[in-house]
């Protein structure tokens, strides 16, 4: 079989892998196992056997696969780890032409174009990994398959499954995290950490101030505070940073809290997230807030039973810092024909977690950043074609 035809069985084989994930709803909130299932029957189908690394409740889970020429593919050293999760947004209050878990073709600005939630972030890289299956089978170095749970709420279901693969699979050359890049080298991102402000105050109404503690007021003045530290890490801004934005970022997502304007509120929730680029703590950045949160709460309980203030991080997903070296860069750039520099990039993914448990790992998948977490969220043939290319010459170049 000839290069083009290769490709051409890869990028037909990848397109209808992707509508039946495309069709899986793995908002990070509903379980992922439907998705699982299917992957693993498809596996086996290709006599490949692959490892669940479930969540605590057993709701979501984790899959590794190791494919080869050898026995035991999991045991030989040099191969390469192709990384994606299987999660995505909500796709609540956005204004969706098409039905977002059916993949729908169309146009955009005269291009061929896949349109579904997560056809770019980023089941299209996982649907190209799964098509070139039956090419990696025959490779004598492995591909090591790698899809995760929950990276979209803060990374937090990848570190079990990676801290698996890091005892089980002989040391791999590479690992390749499959975000949207445009099928660009990416050796650096920021990290995130996620953090969960509760605030419980004491109800009254809301002319007797004098009686009651307001949540929503509370709240507000630990608010303003972040904006001002928001501010103070803008204006500390790296000139020579290559991130862009080049500082650390912090944004309040989601607020809620109050029942009634007349009522001095009892509960009010927000959540933030700290972006840093590789070299700033987040702990550290974030530690005057937090002990101005531990006082408050002091202050709030002696005031009222069952009032006061609380900080959980759910998440500490660490920056990825360019390390995988020069040898890796070119390997990796030799397969997506890019023979530009290499970047970074301000969002995180789960690359920062596979370096620090020893893996050489860059970012390098189909479609843009710019494209996803939207409504109508596409992904462009002319990228779907780019990956096929892609794990073609990755097979190749194992083989």
């Amino acid at each position: 079989m000839n290069i083009s035809s290769q490709k051409t069985d890869i990028l037909s084989s990848a397109l209808d892998i992707l509508s039946t994930l495309i069709a899986f709803d793995t908002t990070s909130r509903h379980s992922n196992l439907e998705l699982i299932k299917w992957v693993e029957d498809y596996l086996i189908k290709h006599g490949v056997t692959s490892q669940r690394v479930p969540n605590a409740a057993g709701t979501k889970a984790n899959l590794f696969a190791s494919i080869g020429a050898s026995d035991t593919p999991s045991q030989v050293e040099g191969g390469i780890i192709l990384s994606g999760h299987s999660d995505v947004v909500p796709v609540d209050g956005q204004d969706w032409k098409s039905d977002p878990f059916a993949l729908t073709r169309g146009q955009h600005q005269g291009q061929d174009a896949l349109y579904g939630r997560g056809t770019c972030d980023m089941k299209g890289f996982i649907a190209l990994a799964l098509a070139a299956i039956p090419r990696f089978i025959s490779c004598n170095k492995p591909v090591h398959l790698a899809i995760s749970y929950d990276e979209e709420v803060g990374c937090q279901g990848a570190p079990e499954m990676i801290a698996r693969m890091a005892q089980n699979i002989a040391a791999p050359r590479a690992a390749i995290i499959g975000e949207p890049s445009m099928m660009k080298v990416i050796n650096g991102h920021k990290g995130i950490s996620l953090y969960e402000v509760e605030v419980c105050g004491h109800e009254a109404h809301s002319s007797l101030t004098h009686l009651g503690i307001s949540a929503n007021m509370v709240a507000v003045e630990l608010m303003h505070d972040l904006a001002v530290l928001a501010r103070k890490l803008w204006e500390e801004a790296d000139p020579q940073s290559s991130f862009i934005p080049p500082h650390a970022t912090l944004t309040i997502g989601e607020i809620h809290g109050g029942t009634a304007a007349n009522i001095l509120a009892r509960h009010c929730k927000f959540i933030f997230d700290l972006r840093c680029p590789p070299g700033q703590d987040a702990d550290k950045i974030i530690a005057p807030f937090a002990a101005k949160i531990d006082a408050l709460n002091h202050e709030l309980s002696a005031a009222f039973d069952g009032a006061g203030v609380t900080m959980k991080r759910h998440s500490n997903a660490p920056a990825l810092a360019p390390s995988a070296g020069a040898d890796i860069e070119n390997f990796v750039r030799a397969l997506t024909g890019d023979n530009g520099d290499s970047g970074v990039v301000s969002y995180a993914t789960e690359g920062g977690q596979f370096a620090a448990a020893g893996f050489p790992t860059l970012i390098c998948g189909p479609g843009s950043i710019e494209q996803a977490h939207q409504p109508n969220e596409y992904i462009l043939m002319s990228e779907m074609e780019k990956g096929a290319a892609f794990m073609m010459r990755l097979a190749n170049a194992l083989s």
